[in-house]
């Protein structure tokens, strides 16, 4: 026995002391791993070759190596903490150098940007305008704050069941008499400005052909604009694009910014711009069908209108536009066979889906006209009730952002006023062949050596990396009660090394005394 052998087995111990202290230190750190100490045995090499009596002269550290086993998942209140739940890494930037963590707890700075609390910028995926993700470089994740753009209604889908035992209304269609329609449907749609209309949808049952012969399976299809039959909107806002009208309305605005007004100059270009107004929603109306009295209503009210003192434009066009009373028309009409399914075969020569130029009047400074393909894919005419199954339609009033969080696969999906979701970007996750051989740099961070192997970059969900789970951390992979023990049988260690050194000493102390 030597010294040697005691000196080591106290340095030998008290390195592990030195590790399980650490772990317990860092027992409520997010994102730790934990470390063991591992030891190897030393020996002196012989000169004439391996021995069999060798004692050998101690122990030394061969690693302290870091344990990556899953920490437990705790939620939290802040979206923006995120948890690995399998294999991965996050990978963070700072003053140009990359480094990768399993700290997920998150947060913006000033700028927007997705930050630890060290003030590393999280990588990841950018999106394009329209909102899908750029599989590119990773680079730092900025969440935009900007409003959603509003987007106009292009497309309504409508899912009905028609009561097969009906019978039709009275005739002919008014859409202000519930006895003339069987069903009345309203869909919000949206202008390109991001405006709020009403479509609404009248069906009316066709009386069978031949008096006797059964019900029919035939159905007209009846739209309106805002609570307004759509022809007679067509027929109301002809002066919106006829060129006297128009020229009249301009006068009667500068008239209004005269200085220092006139109000008989102003009363005159009013009642010049009813004259042009009627006479261009008479034409129309008179072209829809309007009867004599309904044309004469209309210049009645454009009269009277014109010639109210502190009216606008604006108000003539709403008179106007009450007077109007032109003959309906189906957009489309609707046909069964005799199992209830939509024929479209017997629609010809109509198609589906059904185009619908939905008016958008009185004026918003949006697009006049919508261009709507309503379809009714789904839709039956089966002996129960009539009841509307399904209604979408792809537009949108704008919106500001509210809200976000991650998607398990890493997306932020950014929740809008408006109802909509849109994703702000994709954390990226990178994981090593060798992750025990990345080097520890302190604040919950690793840095890429040659023995870790370069990162295999990825998202979530996909190959071998774990998933993500928002408004929650991983929490240190520390068993606290099996660092007690260690702790414990470290320190029998240390004075058992204490005790070889001291019997040692004795020894050579016999020595010493020999006379």
């Amino acid at each position: 026995m030597s010294f040697q052998q005691g000196l080591s087995g106290l340095n030998g111990a008290a390195k592990s002391l030195d590790v399980i202290g650490n772990n317990i230190a860092n027992s409520s750190t997010v994102g730790f791993k934990g470390s063991n100490t591992q030891f190897a045995d030393v020996y002196a090499r012989s000169l004439n070759g391996a021995g069999a009596t060798q004692a050998g002269i101690g122990v030394s550290v061969a690693a302290i190596a870091q344990q990556f086993t899953q920490g437990n998942i705790e939620t939290t209140a802040n979206p923006l903490d995120i948890a690995i739940n399998g294999a991965g890494f996050f990978r963070t930037e700072i003053s140009g150098t990359v480094q990768y963590t399993r700290n997920g707890q998150f947060s913006l700075d000033k700028n927007g940007y997705i930050v630890t609390p060290q003030g590393a910028n999280v990588t990841g995926y950018g999106v394009s305008p329209n909102g899908q993700i750029l599989a590119s470089t990773p680079a730092p994740l900025q969440i935009s704050t900007a409003d959603m753009k509003p987007v106009a209604t292009t497309k309504v889908d409508t899912s009905i069941n028609l009561d097969s035992r009906e019978a039709a209304p009275t005739l002919p269609f008014n859409a202000n008499d519930a006895t003339t329609y069987n069903k009345q449907v309203p869909v919000s749609v949206y202008d390109t400005l991001g405006n709020e209309h009403t479509l609404s949808l009248f069906y009316v049952k066709r009386p069978p052909a031949n008096p006797g012969s059964g019900p029919s399976g035939i159905w007209d299809v009846y739209a309106g604009a805002d609570g307004t039959e759509m022809a007679n909107v067509m027929a109301a806002k002809a002066s919106s694009s006829d060129p006297a009208a128009q020229a009249a309305r301009d006068t009667w605005l500068a008239a209004t910014k005269a200085a220092p007004p006139d109000p008989a100059a102003i009363a005159q270009a009013l009642s010049g711009y009813a004259a042009a107004a009627s006479a261009a929603v008479s034409a129309a109306a008179s072209a829809a069908g309007a009867t004599p009295a309904t044309v004469t209503a209309i210049q009645t009210a454009a009269t009277d209108a014109g010639g109210t003192a502190g009216y606008t434009p604006d108000q003539v066009d709403k008179d106007i536009a009450a007077a109007v009373s032109v003959t309906p028309v189906a957009i489309g009409t609707l046909k069964f066979d005799s199992n209830g399914a939509l024929s479209a075969a017997l629609m010809s020569p109509q198609t589906l889906p059904l185009a619908v130029d939905f008016p958008v009047y009185p004026a918003t400074g949006a697009k006049e006209t919508l261009s709507i393909k309503l379809g009714f894919n789904g839709s039956t005419q089966y002996g129960s009730d009539t009841s509307e199954k399904l209604t979408t339609q792809d537009g949108y009033k704008p919106g500001h952002l509210q809200r976000f969080a991650a998607g398990a696969d890493g997306t932020l999906l950014g929740q809008y006023s408006n109802g909509q979701t849109k994703a702000l970007g994709q954390v990226v996750l990178a994981n090593f062949t060798n992750a025990g051989g990345l080097e520890p740099i302190g604040n919950n961070s690793w840095a890429e050596t040659s023995a870790s192997g370069t990162p295999l970059l990825g998202t979530a969900g996909t190959g071998g990396f774990g998933v993500l789970q928002s408004s929650a951390t991983e929490s240190s992979n520390v068993d606290l009660t099996a660092e007690l023990v260690n702790m414990i049988t470290a320190q029998r260690v240390y004075q058992a090394n204490a005790q070889t050194i001291k019997t040692q000493d004795s020894v050579l102390q016999t020595l010493v005394n020999l006379r």
